[in-house]
């Protein structure tokens, strides 16, 4: 994947979902974007969460690209939420 564990670890659970809402107020076109969001989050700098930004952009386009496999979960008829006619469930391989 593009980005390390390293580099992920130092991001506490509330930095990140504060860096997300911070990308939802200041978009590209903000002035002082990056600046903006390191004050949101607390604790980065401005090139900390510009670079955060990179990291989750390499990442989305590496998945969306084909790159990660779609997970094989296991599910059981019994359990599964969906009658035996329901169409979504016919097009589905496990």
């Amino acid at each position: 994947m593009a980005s390390t564990s390293m580099s992920r670890s130092s991001w506490t659970v509330k930095q990140n979902k504060a860096f997300e809402k911070a990308l939802a107020v200041y978009d590209k076109d903000t002035p002082d974007r990056w600046n903006n969001v390191a004050k949101a989050v607390g604790g980065k700098t401005a090139e900390e969460v510009k670079r955060h930004y990179e990291l989750l952009v390499e990442d989305v386009n590496y998945i969306e690209s084909g790159h990660v496999p779609f997970p094989n979960y296991r599910t059981t008829s019994a359990h599964s939420g969906y009658g035996d006619d329901d169409k979504r469930t016919k097009s589905l391989k496990f």
